[in-house]
């Protein structure tokens, strides 16, 4: 997901249990010291060990002319038994006006309660403090968000698909639900939830949630299973659904939503494939949720109702390994959750690997090893750039930011781990191992210490491990052992790009017109770092990728094209800029422009134009690219 360094500052979520661990360091917030020997996550405030919070319940008016979600959160908490008497109740929030909070008596009575907001940090957001008499009870917090709330995004109505209506959707991962929930911000914190969203005429509201009933203007929903904060999700706007399958469908604006049902036709096979493989799908519906091309990412996992990009609505189902992926999610990630951010990899490795086999047994063995070649690919990439301490799978982000850690190592090198523990045990055995892990764990948060523990107990119980654990997950780069996944295919593709390159034979020649998108992808990045921009143009004219809609081979011709100076992709860049806000596509391209004086020039007058239409995720990063914006 999205990186982007910040000021250096933490704060410590208390998850419980013995491991040893000290974090002393003078830039920790004065409310976010713990004692040494708790287990933490050093980006939330909160101290569930003392009091967590179980349940939420959320009553929100959604208000398009302020740009702001108004009502109250009841949090329903419960005092640990081994906590100090007083112990209050601690949450983050991000930019929220908090105007009462009061507990849950008799609404006649004064019950107010005593509350402060702590000094805002420009990572974690700011601590709100509430003083509690009972053990157990629920507080109701009076509050509304930031127009510039960093989970939000408000898009007027030129800046939709069907132009007719505004649109409103979150994005919490990581530390974003805070910008708009009062809430115990940390992945190791699992609560239910329930809400009543109420909208202006004429627009719906999803969440992902089941939606209980609608009326007038308001939707009821209910999550019964306990997640995390940040796979809370709502999104707001003109909205019709298609089944797709019997426990499977697709909500998008009228414009789309035809189209992206026959996108993800095979959704519901899907399903059927990870549940043989994996064990039982526990979320009753699964459910796609197309939105606007701002959308900072390619999906969102959010449970029962993935949030997706609509680039990936090619019109030949060739991307359709991004929904594989965001399902996958819903065993490891969603049902199954790394307990801090630094334990990421859990979710993204896990699910990379689930994502390769789902589809291996839809779509064949050569599509599932072209993915993995190209993956590895990006991984390699990546880790040519990385400094050492960004290159391990259990990443220290001590004062930084958890979105730094969101890069291709948790999902790339995760995914290569599992991929080798498979290959020394065959996919027999490990199959098992994954579908006992998932349930053992069900709905459960854990450390990577929890997770080598049941592995070295369930796979290697006599020792020793032949698998190297420590390196894999400790130590920076790949290790010798990592499997290198090779494509007879690709293998095919690299020759040809050479002998193109070489003038040997004619863009004509190379008989590309059939080639599926995988392909494409691995022969331009075949191609030489300098290709003459007349190379080009002849490739161009001979296979139109300039207009091409497939999203992910026009990101990497407009990237060769800024590298070789290509003019005639210059009014495709420009208009692929201003209309498509996905981070993955964003920022190689804006980068790649900033490598001469020229080119940042030419970046930031597109950037100008793209800015308002961006997520602020997005603006936060390309921001500080550019050295631009507030």
């Amino acid at each position: 997901m999205s990186m982007h360094p910040l000021a250096l500052c933490v704060g410590i979520v208390l998850l419980g249990g013995s491991a040893s661990m000290s974090y002393a360091d003078d830039r920790i917030p004065a409310e976010a010291k713990v004692a040494e020997g708790d287990r933490v996550d050093l980006h939330s405030f909160s101290k569930p060990n003392q009091v967590r919070v179980e349940h939420v319940r959320l009553f929100l008016t959604v208000d398009f002319a302020k740009k702001e979600l108004r009502g109250e959160a009841a949090l329903r908490y419960k005092r640990e038994a081994t906590a100090p008497r007083n112990a209050p109740l601690v949450l983050d929030t991000r930019d929220l006006t908090i105007e009462a909070v009061m507990t849950d008596g008799d609404p006649h009575l004064d019950n107010r309660l005593s509350y402060t907001l702590g000094k805002a940090d420009p990572i974690l957001g700011a601590p709100l403090t509430i003083a509690i008499e009972r053990d157990s009870g629920e507080v109701i917090i009076r509050y509304r968000t930031s127009p510039k709330a960093s989970a939000l995004q408000w898009l007027d109505a030129p800046r939709t698909a069907g132009r007719k209506h505004p649109f409103l959707f979150s994005q919490s991962q990581a530390i974003h639900a805070r910008s708009w929930i009062p809430c115990q911000d940390s992945p190791g914190v699992r609560v239910t939830y329930d809400a009543e969203i109420r909208v202006p005429d004429g627009l719906g509201a999803v969440m992902a949630a089941d939606r209980v009933r609608q009326q007038g203007n308001v939707t009821t929903f209910k999550m019964d299973k306990p997640i995390p904060s940040y796979l809370i999700a709502l999104a707001v706007g003109d909205l019709v659904f298609r089944p797709i399958g019997k426990r499977t469908g697709v909500w998008a604006e009228p414009s789309v939503v035809d189209k992206a049902a026959y996108e993800f036709a095979d959704t519901e096979k899907m399903v059927e494939a990870a549940e043989k493989r994996f064990g039982p799908y526990r979320w009753g519906r699964y459910d796609i949720l197309v939105l606007p091309p701002s959308f900072p990412f390619g999906g969102m996992e959010n449970p029962k109702l993935t949030f997706a990009t609509p680039t990936v609505l090619a019109g030949d189902r060739s991307l359709v390994a991004l929904i594989a992926h965001e399902l996958a999610h819903s065993w490891s990630g969603n049902q199954v959750t790394g307990a801090t951010w630094r334990d990421f990899w859990l979710n993204e490795g896990f699910t990379t690997y689930l994502e390769n086999r789902i589809i291996e047994d839809l779509y064949g063995k050569d599509r599932a090893t072209m993915e993995a070649v190209l993956g590895k690919q990006e991984l390699r990439e990546e880790l040519a750039k990385f400094a050492p301490r960004d290159e391990i799978l259990h990443v220290d982000l001590k004062g930084r930011d958890p979105d730094e850690g969101m890069t291709r190592v948790p999902y790339e090198k995760g995914a290569l781990l599992l991929k080798r523990l498979e290959d020394t045990v065959g996919r027999d055995k490990f199959d098992a191992f994954l579908k006992g892990y998932f349930d053992h764990f069900a709905f459960k948060s854990l450390t990577t210490d929890d997770f080598t523990r049941y592995l070295r107990a369930e796979l290697f119980p006599k020792g020793p491990e032949p698998v190297d654990l420590h390196a894999w997950i400790h130590n920076p780069g790949l290790p010798d052992d990592a499997p290198e996944p090779k494509s007879e295919r690709f293998a095919a593709i690299d020759k040809l790009a050479a002998t193109w390159s070489d003038g040997k034979v004619m863009a004509r020649d190379l008989r590309a017109a059939d080639w599926s998108t995988l392909e494409w992808l691995h022969f331009l990045r075949a191609l030489p770092a300098k290709v003459a921009p007349e190379k080009m143009r002849e490739l161009d004219n001979a296979y139109n990728l300039t207009d091409r809609g497939n999203s992910e081979i026009a990101s990497q011709w407009l990237l060769l094209a800024i590298r070789n100076g290509y003019t005639g992709s210059d009014a495709r860049l420009d208009d692929f800029l201003t209309s498509i806000g996905r981070r993955k596509f964003l920022m190689p391209l804006y980068t790649e422009l900033s490598r001469t004086p020229a080119g940042k020039e030419r970046a930031r007058a597109i950037y100008k134009k793209a800015r308002p239409f961006y997520h602020p995720i997005a603006v936060e990063s390309v921001d500080k690219l550019l050295g631009v914006g507030g």
